[in-house]
């Protein structure tokens, strides 16, 4: 019987167009900890960064090498995976980056997502949590179990977890104080250029 399970999406190219798009994503979450692309997309970068930063745990020259032949500017990002991120996951026993489900970003409405590190400057379950936490306190009810249970997810490996939490608490707290998320306003950016027809 010729074919079988798929283990993996094509994502609509050839092998060696797909390792390319992965390499680029990967490469591109370990610099800024945070992209958005497609869902799909997202899915399968996930799993090459959960082994890019397990090779960075390992820190031998094998896993080195191995890094070194698949991140695109090996260079730059080397340094930082085999030494922030090392350092970062080292108590994490695994599930070191999150896809959080967003809006279509582009026109066709495609499934968006974003890919992003957690425990990192940019980690938006951390930023979401704080924010309910300052939106309780500030309508006066007490924290529900969900909020609880979120709470312990963000704060179990994170260093210095709980002042870092209370100070992004007291940041929000700042931002509604001022009125300054009331003046936000969510714009949607054009991905394709304007038809301009000669009729």
């Amino acid at each position: 019987m010729a074919g079988g399970i798929v283990k993996y999406r094509h994502l609509s190219r050839d092998s060696a167009h797909r390792r390319a798009l992965l390499r680029n994503l990967v490469t591109s979450l370990i610099e800024h900890e945070s992209i958005s692309t497609t869902w799909h997309k997202a899915k399968e970068a996930q799993r090459m960064a959960e082994k890019m930063i397990t090779l960075g745990k390992k820190n031998t020259e094998a896993s080195k090498r191995q890094a070194l032949a698949y991140l695109f500017r090996p260079q730059e990002m080397l340094p930082k995976l085999f030494g922030p991120l090392r350092e970062r996951y080292a108590n994490r026993p695994g599930g070191y980056t999150r896809v959080l489900r967003i809006e279509p970003i582009k026109e066709d409405q495609a499934a968006s997502a974003i890919l992003e590190l957690v425990d990192g400057p940019k980690d938006m379950r951390f930023a979401l949590t704080a924010k309910t936490i300052a939106t309780v306190r500030q309508n006066g009810h007490k924290i529900n179990d969900m909020t609880a249970a979120n709470i312990a997810k963000v704060t179990n490996f994170r260093k210095d977890a709980d002042q870092e939490l209370e100070k992004m608490v007291q940041k929000f707290e700042r931002m509604a104080a001022e009125g300054y998320e009331k003046d936000m306003e969510v714009k949607k950016k054009r991905v394709y250029p304007e038809n301009i027809t000669s009729r």
